[in-house]
């Protein structure tokens, strides 16, 4: 017996995509030797650029490899083996919160007069390839975004149409899991999705092996797990506008966001490794905070400051026009190391990311890490420069069994970040030879 990758249980409201069982590969066999693994592609963008110098690792070998990463990154330092640091990668159209924002994925320049990002988003062409196969051909999430540019298009879009038209933002871990999970026909309802479709899961369940059954079940707890989640995080947020209580971000609570903001970063996260390990879609983007983000990460051991402040770190006065007028720092240092402690942040967010892909087994052979590209980076290179150069760029995952990870890739020349926008859609699948500014492949991700 055989079933379809894109079996789905269903009922009234719900529909559920399943992961990759042996039981859909033909005869039974296993997929590792039956089918080639599904590759799958996100983008990670996060503003404000680092502090130059905390990018690079403490320590490589002779050939490039990661023996240890700096303590900024040491988040990261258990998936040393899953990732590639590119050094010397930049944008020839230059960059900035905004227009760099905005091309981060097109490659091309921005017109604030057309509104225009200059053509596709590589996410969108990657999504035009692999959307008939899945569910959503992509899914375009965001952190809601904080500070006096949240409104702002340019620093609130990544991901472009063929028709240069921004895609919306998905912010609300709610409306992202239902847009997976229950059809838009189904009607609203506070029934679990998993209790909706029992009476097709227990039936699946008769027909499949072992091995099967343990997947489904791991994958049956995920989702009732992050629904509770949600349902919890939805609690605490009204619990704490009742009160009349700030966020740990220092804003007010808002409907649908969860007040903890790491909790907030954790579903969204999730929300991508679900939707990759049930093939819902292949491709993802995901904003960490819009272009010019002045979130407080107060909340953050000994760090006073907005985002954007932070990273503006050359003038610890706080009479600046980027700081609030309330916060000032004791030295350009003090303050620089307040930056790097944000970024740190991050990474224990994306390591978290890694952390779940890694742990999901697939038939085909490897993890949904193995069997992924993640690339996680800025438009900006040091935020207090404003530059173009060196961009924190870091790419994690195997591409199915097509990228040596584990490894510094030391460019002597400037490298266009379009080449490897070329570079993914090329392990997709995607036949294309010129994107934005790029004109050839990085063969250095071969090893």
């Amino acid at each position: 017996m055989k079933i379809s990758r894109r079996t789905m249980l269903k009922a009234m409201g719900a529909a559920i995509a399943l992961p990759t069982l042996d039981i859909m590969t033909s005869n039974g066999l296993r997929a590792s030797t039956a089918t080639q693994p599904v590759n799958r592609l996100a983008y990670l963008y996060f503003p404000n650029g680092i502090p130059r110098g905390i990018w690079h690792p403490e320590k490589v070998g002779p050939h490039g490899e990661l023996l240890k990463l700096n303590e900024w990154m040491s988040p990261l330092e258990p998936f040393k083996k899953d990732i590639l640091i590119p050094r010397n990668v930049w944008t020839p159209q230059g960059n900035g919160h905004g227009a760099g924002t905005a091309t981060w994925l097109t490659g091309n320049d921005y017109s604030r007069r057309k509104v225009s990002a200059g053509g596709i988003s590589v996410d969108q062409l990657a999504a035009e390839h692999t959307g008939s196969e899945t569910l959503l051909p992509s899914l375009e999430l965001s952190m809601k975004g904080k500070g006096y540019f949240s409104n702002s298009l340019s620093r609130n879009a990544i991901s472009w149409s063929r028709r240069g038209i921004p895609l919306i933002r998905e912010v609300e871990p709610r409306s992202i899991f239902d847009r997976m999970f229950r059809p838009a026909t189904g009607g609203a309802t506070d029934r679990s999705v998993l209790d909706m479709v029992l009476q097709d899961a227990k039936s699946l369940r008769k027909q499949v092996g072992n091995a099967d059954q343990q997947r489904l079940d791991e994958y049956f707890d995920s989702i009732r797990a992050l629904e509770k989640r949600i349902e919890f995080a939805e609690k605490q947020t009204l619990r704490i506008k009742a009160d009349q209580t700030l966020t740990d971000s220092l804003t007010a609570p808002e409907p649908g966001i969860p007040a903890n903001h790491e909790e907030y970063m954790k579903l969204m996260m999730d929300m991508i490794v679900l939707a990759f390990w049930s093939d819902a879609t292949r491709v993802a983007t995901f904003m960490l905070d819009h272009g010019q983000s002045n979130r407080y990460f107060n909340f953050i051991p000994k760090v006073r400051g907005t985002w954007h402040a932070l990273s503006h770190y050359g003038n610890a006065s706080g009479m600046t026009e980027d700081d609030d007028g309330s916060t000032s720092w004791d030295s350009v240092e003090t303050k620089r190391d307040m930056y790097a402690e944000v970024n740190r942040w991050h990474h224990r967010q994306l390591a978290y990311l890694l952390d779940r892909l890694k742990s999901i087994s697939e038939p085909c052979g490897g993890t949904l890490l193995d069997n992924s590209m993640i690339v996680y980076g800025s438009s900006l290179g040091d935020g207090d420069d404003h530059d173009e150069k060196d961009l924190p760029t870091l790419i994690a995952g195997r591409g199915a069994g097509t990228i040596k990870t584990g490894r510094q890739l030391n460019f002597k020349k400037p490298t266009d970040l379009s080449n490897f926008h070329i570079s993914f859609l090329n392990r997709l699948g995607v036949e294309i030879k010129e994107f934005g500014t790029g004109d050839k492949q990085i063969d250095e991700l071969n090893g």
